[in-house]
């Protein structure tokens, strides 16, 4: 009996590449800094003083009326790291922690929420990645389930930051970061997503076949909408920052004042810009 040709078995299917989420944190998952979230914290404790407290909040306020450039992310991120220098890790998690959600909590953005939510469901892995201080971006992503933090890294040396870098997690080293995880992970870049509010990051947004950027400064919208990148925004909460109050930080009136008025003169000014390149 003579057989038909024998049929090549069918070669068997790759397993699917996995597909990751990557987040910016400020601005993009939380309406906030957190590099200056917790100043008015850590004076409570006694770690800076109430004009270093001060100085805290109006950073933090300019930076939520007109963001930062990269040199002036350069110019905080050395005086953060400067300031910093003698503080006792421990006391610095503990105070973080503590007020976590007081200070944090009620900044995250429920859309940012969502999109997590929507990650996982997907089967996505899903990493915060971060220029803040790795310290304090682990507690963020603790909060919100998150296991996976590429950020900042500040040198120890006996429990003790010494106001030293080993790494600043900004432009190129994001997207370098995603690559080495991509390589390490079998994350497959062209499925996967990344998600940032600044300009600094494009080079991340660059790496992933889903840019998406999120409440974007000006030269990041302008970038997207060349490029065709999706835009969202995120509304709630809507981004707020709070001024110490003459008792808390112990300063006169007048002082209180006089930073409120270069906060609204910040804006106007950020105001008029906007109208002016318009």
């Amino acid at each position: 009996m003579s057989s038909g040709p024998l049929s090549s078995p069918e070669a068997p299917e790759a397993p699917a590449r996995r597909v990751a989420a990557f987040f910016d944190l400020d601005k993009t998952i939380i309406a906030t800094s957190s590099a200056f979230a917790f100043g008015r914290e850590f004076m409570h404790s006694g770690l800076i003083t109430p004009a270093a407290a001060l100085q805290l909040s109006l950073a933090k306020a300019t930076y939520m009326i007109a963001g930062q450039s990269s040199e002036q992310m350069d110019a905080t991120r050395d005086q953060l790291a400067a300031m910093v220098a003698g503080w006792s890790v421990e006391q610095v998690r503990d105070i973080a922690r503590e007020t976590m959600h007081n200070v944090v909590t009620p900044a995250i953005y429920a859309e940012a929420r969502e999109l997590i939510t929507f990650h996982r469901n997907a089967g996505h892995d899903v990493i915060i990645i971060s220029a803040s201080a790795s310290h304090l971006v682990e507690l963020i992503a603790e909060e919100l389930g998150i296991d996976q933090v590429v950020a900042t890294e500040l040198e120890v040396a006996d429990g003790r930051f010494t106001g030293e870098i080993l790494s600043y997690c900004k432009g190129d080293a994001k997207a370098q970061a995603l690559l080495d995880l991509a390589a390490k992970n079998d994350y497959d870049l062209d499925a996967s997503y990344a998600y940032s509010d600044s300009a600094t990051d494009i080079p991340m947004l660059a790496t992933v076949g889903n840019p998406v950027t999120v409440n974007p400064d000006r030269a990041l919208k302008k970038h997207a909408l060349e490029h065709a990148w999706e835009i969202r925004t995120f509304k709630d909460p809507i981004p707020l920052f709070q001024m110490p109050s003459s008792r808390e930080v112990g300063i006169g009136a007048g002082v209180v004042a006089a930073v409120t008025a270069v906060t609204v003169g910040s804006l106007w000014w950020a105001q008029r810009g906007r109208r002016g390149t318009a």
